[in-house]
């Protein structure tokens, strides 16, 4: 089980100089821990600007200094050898894991002119039939489900839905773990629930909040009101068939900071924009907890791709 990589996330020394920030290394960790969490490989993509400009270099679009028949011959090289790994591995990469407005690995946006712009980069376009995921998005994996938890039927609800969010690998903090229950609590114990579920809320990347019923849950709407101050992802799904009004699914106020979605299947898309288990095209996985392996493609492709130790 493996995604291919784009290399700067690997090695930002691979990027043009002064583009990198800390937020972009945040991101970088980020998707490389969610990785190690679920036991999926990195391969690292060759990178095609610096096998064709070098290192260190300046930012600059495709059209600036790569719109060539050199450059052109270059690409057809690196997706023949790419497409030639993922045949020796046997099985398709889960997604393709790029970065929004490079020229070449661009995913959703690149800098194909003077100005960024929409669509994927001149290297990562030659991959369409892969599923493709900007290195962003990816990086968001850690869900707060926030829902009412009161009920059997809401505990199987929610635990339901939070394996579903782990089989796509998704990190999920489920408050019902806490085994709360009216016999069970204190004054104290009530503290330490409401840390230990603040403290997930603050480290949280998305929050999926449950509003099913008449009215959205009490605790549900202060979660979700909370995610929003903090400028967290909100996504509620509501599965009830019931409209509070014409213009309204539940309440005016939790619906207008939150993407909303009437099934699993919706959220799942909203989420990623693509199901990375449906890339496995059938394939049987069997998770592993493993350490992220360093670039996997052949030795002697390898040293056609790397640029020396910087």
């Amino acid at each position: 089980m493996y995604v291919l990589v784009s290399p700067c996330i690997l090695n930002e020394k691979l990027r043009a100089e002064g583009i990198t920030t800390d937020a972009d290394r945040a991101v970088w960790a980020a998707a490389a821990e969610r990785c190690r969490r679920f036991g999926i490989e990195m391969v690292r993509l060759p990178c095609p600007e610096t096998l064709y400009l070098g290192v260190p270099r300046k930012p600059g679009s495709f059209l600036d200094r790569l719109n060539t028949p050199e450059f052109a011959t270059l690409l057809d090289r690196l997706e023949e050898e790419v497409r030639t790994v993922i045949a020796e591995r046997g099985e398709p990469p889960l997604a393709l894991i790029g970065v929004n407005s490079s020229p070449t690995c661009g995913v959703t946006t690149t800098y194909y002119g003077d100005e960024k712009s929409a669509g994927s980069g001149v290297f990562l376009k030659r991959f369409s039939d892969i599923p493709m995921i900007d290195v962003r998005r990816f990086a968001q994996y850690r869900i707060y489900l926030a829902a009412p938890l009161f009920s059997e039927a809401q505990r199987v609800y929610n635990a339901g839905l939070a394996d579903l969010l782990t089989s796509q690998y998704y990190a999920v903090h489920l408050p019902q773990k806490a085994e709360d229950t009216a016999t069970s609590r204190s004054e104290n114990r009530e503290r330490l629930i409401y840390q230990w579920n603040l403290d997930a809320l603050r480290s949280s990347d998305i929050v999926v909040a449950v509003i099913d019923g008449s009215d959205a849950d009490s605790g549900t709407a202060w979660e979700m009101g909370y995610a929003t101050a903090l400028g967290k992802r909100v996504i509620a799904i509501r599965t009830d068939f019931r409209r509070y009004s014409d213009n309204e699914l539940v309440n005016l106020m939790l619906e207008m900071d939150a993407e909303v979605v009437s099934s699993s299947d919706e959220l799942l898309s909203l989420l990623t924009r693509i199901s990375l288990k449906n890339s496995l095209q059938g394939c049987v996985v069997t998770l592993r907890i493993a350490v992220v392996q360093p670039p996997c493609f052949p030795h002697h492709r390898v040293s056609r791709w790397m640029v020396s130790p910087l």
